[in-house]
């Protein structure tokens, strides 16, 4: 019955037909299908121990899933890794919220396709922007999987299977690459922080399972990945590049060295892009004004750059996504539903972000309208 709901359109799926295609999902990362995912030799400098893929996961050997038509493998073709290494522009897509509190996704096709519009070349699927760390695991793998097979040929499919445990960053990126993502974004065990030779170990357990980024960002998770385990982790031919939030001079420093580097940090993002080495940025505000992003990866435009400033500054007043998810509801991209621990921004902030849009030009942005909503407009789940 599983397999049966993967022939299914998971646009016009029940939550009950979601459930069970995330069962599905569940079972089809076993053996017979697991050789559609990308395997690399580990690195001998550090041995592993107990690599078995069998760990933590049902043997289900006996189900016969060879004539699954539907699920959109990922085959590579060389290195994987350097398709991701080619991408210069990528959002970090938001997900949008039904009244209920499932996931919504006509709205969230509709951000997708504004993506496509613009010429985004890949997407990171349930990341930090995306609120992966508010969903089930089901939830998350069910919008890799859809994401993937609508989207996978128009753009590059990253799922955020990361986690500070690695045993559940192993299980999340075997399930995200069975689905049919093109790479991981792997972030480094937050808050229970481990030691140095910890680091190495999670990362390169993981970097077994395909194409990654590495996601720095010691503001979230409490602790920087040392230059040392960088430069240690990117001699893995899975090691697509690393997504750098501290700033440009580390980029440049890991651009000189021969790393591809995204700069994890929108208002930094131009001049690292141009002047400091980086090959892009994994952005934000790309999710609101995708074509100025685009011009400004591709074109160097300090005039363009500066205008788009004020938008910037203003979607990270509180901590991200705060403010793209109350600018989207005031758009009207999305329903005015938060999940819980997020609320919207004030009234006050709200009339200075469509001040903000009005002075930019609401037709370069993903809008038709903007309006500051009232208070009571937004939901809480």
């Amino acid at each position: 019955l599983a397999l049966h709901y993967l022939n299914f359109s998971i646009r016009e799926c029940s939550h009950r037909s979601l459930f069970i295609y995330s069962f599905a999902v569940r079972i089809t990362t076993m053996d017979k299908l697991a050789k559609a995912r990308l395997t690399c030799q580990t690195s001998p400098k550090i041995p592993l121990q107990n690599t078995s893929r069998s760990r933590g996961r049902l043997n289900c050997s006996s189900y016969n899933c060879a004539n699954i038509q539907d699920v959109p493998f990922f085959t590579p073709k060389g290195n994987a890794a350097d398709a991701t290494r080619r991408c210069r522009l990528i959002t970090a897509i938001k997900t949008p919220y039904l009244e209920d509190g499932r996931i919504d996704l006509k709205s969230y096709d509709k951000l997708v396709e504004k993506q496509i519009e613009a010429g985004v070349e890949g997407i990171i699927v349930s990341g930090t922007t995306g609120e992966g760390h508010l969903q089930a695991w089901d939830e998350h793998v069910m919008l890799i999987a859809h994401s993937a097979r609508y989207y996978s040929k128009d753009l590059h499919i990253i799922g955020n299977t990361g986690s500070n445990s690695t045993r559940e960053a192993l299980h999340g990126t075997q399930q995200g690459f069975a689905v049919g993502m093109h790479a991981a974004l792997q972030i480094n065990p937050y808050y229970g922080k481990t030691s140095r030779t910890g680091l190495i170990t999670h990362f390169d357990r993981v970097l077994e399972e395909g194409p990654a980024i590495v996601y720095n960002v010691p503001g979230r998770t409490g602790q920087d990945i040392p230059d040392d385990v960088m430069l240690y982790l990117a001699q893995n031919p899975n090691f697509a590049g690393v997504k750098e939030c501290t700033g440009n001079d580390r980029i440049k420093a890991y651009a000189d060295k021969g790393l591809t580097c995204w700069s994890g940090n929108d208002d930094e993002a131009h001049s690292a892009r141009h002047s400091f080495g980086a090959r892009g940025v994994i952005s934000v505000t790309s999710n609101v004004i995708p074509k100025l992003y685009r011009r400004l990866m591709d074109e160097e435009d300090e005039e363009l750059n500066k205008k788009c400033a004020k938008l910037v500054n203003w979607l990270f007043i509180e901590p991200n996504p705060i403010g793209l998810n109350t600018m989207l509801m005031m758009g009207g991209a999305c329903q005015p539903v938060f999940r819980l621990p997020y609320m919207a921004m004030s009234r006050e902030e709200r009339e200075e972000c469509v001040q903000i849009i009005e002075e930019l030009g609401i037709e370069h942005t993903i809008f038709d309208s903007m309006k500051a909503m009232d208070d009571a407009d937004f939901l809480y789940v």
